[in-house]
């Protein structure tokens, strides 16, 4: 047992605004679950876990870089923000480290640490997707990782597999918003009146925008036409390529209406009949909002290359999740208007296809489900138990 009010130092070090959200949740659960001790974080945090009380060494915006190309261009000043990261922690000399996604910056780091601190427990939050890429990540992860927490319940038997760190399902935290993403019975209603509502997504990004925007727009070109009935369109936005949107649509025959928000967005969840999305974790999001999807997806010629390296049966989560390609997914070529149409046009009334995906997204919830805890208190309960054990 841990002696009475001891003091504990936690180490947390995120790369990007989705693990700086997950951080935000575990410094309270933590806290909570050490309520009887004094705790103290350090490390690289973003605007939501300074919130909380962690003071980040830096702006997260410095290391937070999205692609192949990008990360090759601010290369020297990353490889800076990783050995002052390391330095700074291993000075903090913490009871216990835990890294957040970001694998090129946050693996790095425990890597340097953990060779000047070799009895440090290493907590991974969020698995690399090892089970999709570069496998031999995973077995090389246990000479500077002790535990990983998984967002994916198919993750610990791809540890397993791959002969990886403890690995243990602590939930997606997507689970944590399903009475935002469930339609109630009035929403249900909606979904089944006319016109039927389509949510339009196609991704955050400005790359996504600049290549799927073009695609999606002569789309809902051909779903309107071949349809035959009147159609509502909605368009999800984010801040940061409001702009880029508006421009896009500017000569677009059928123009969707655009909401800003996430009230609006997730409202607009729950009353679409179907979607059209960019692969990404708006995919999951739709599937647990039991809206059925047509998804594609395109990148430049130098990621494009990746998919060559890549070891999966889909790059749709909900399809991973559920052991089957129930959502059709269209990729580089293939990712052209009159393949998503007809992707799409099925899914807007009562249809084998349609049926096919709600059937696949009742497996999902049960794949997914983690009882009455948060993934936030399941990953604390984790840790707590592994400082335990070593005091």
């Amino acid at each position: 047992m841990m002696a009475s009010q001891r003091s504990f130092r936690i180490g947390i070090i995120v790369g990007e605004i989705s693990g700086d959200a997950l951080g935000a949740k575990l410094i309270p659960a933590l806290r909570d679950r050490f309520c009887s001790h004094s705790i103290h974080f350090f490390g690289v945090a973003g605007p939501a876990m300074e919130q909380v009380g962690l003071n980040s060494l830096f702006p997260l915006e410095d290391i937070a870089v999205m692609g192949i190309v990008p990360v090759i261009k601010r290369l020297p000043s990353l490889l800076r923000r990783i050995r002052e990261t390391a330095v700074a922690m291993i000075n903090f000399k913490p009871d216990l480290l835990v890294i957040i996604d970001s694998p090129d910056f946050t693996h790095r780091v425990a890597k340097q640490v953990r060779q000047v601190l070799p009895n440090l427990p290493v907590v991974d939050y969020v698995s690399p997707s090892v089970w999709a890429w570069r496998p031999r990540r995973a077995k090389a992860m246990r000479g500077y990782i002790d535990h990983v927490l998984a967002i994916l319940p198919f993750e610990p038997e791809a540890h397993r597999r791959l002969s990886g760190p403890v690995c243990s399902y602590v939930g997606h935290p997507l689970i944590e918003r399903l009475d935002q993403l469930r339609p109630s019975a009035a929403d249900e209603a909606r979904r089944n009146e006319l016109p039927p509502c389509v949510l339009v997504l196609p991704g955050s990004r400005r790359s996504e925008i600049q290549r799927l925007m073009p695609i999606f727009g002569k789309t809902l070109k051909l779903v309107s036409e071949r349809f035959g009935q009147d159609l509502e369109f909605i368009l999800p936005v984010v801040d940061h390529v409001r702009p880029m949107v508006e421009a896009a649509i500017a000569d677009w025959s059928i123009k969707p209406k655009l909401v800003f928000g996430e009230t609006e967005k997730f409202a607009a969840f729950r009353r679409a009949k179907a979607a059209l999305a960019a692969s990404g974790t708006v995919t999951l999001e739709l599937a647990l909002a039991h809206v059925p999807m047509s998804v594609g997806y395109r990148v430049g010629a130098v990621e494009g290359q990746i998919r060559h390296f890549i070891h999966v049966p889909s790059i749709v989560l909900a399809n991973l999740i559920i052991g089957e390609n129930v959502i059709p997914e269209r990729i580089q070529a293939e990712c052209n208007p009159t393949q998503l149409a007809a992707d799409l046009l099925p899914l807007l009334s009562d249809t084998v296809q349609r049926k096919r995906q709600l059937n696949g997204f009742d497996k999902l919830d049960q794949s997914m489900a983690i009882g009455s805890s948060s993934p936030s208190q399941k990953a604390a309960d984790i840790i707590a138990n592994i400082l335990a054990n070593e005091n």
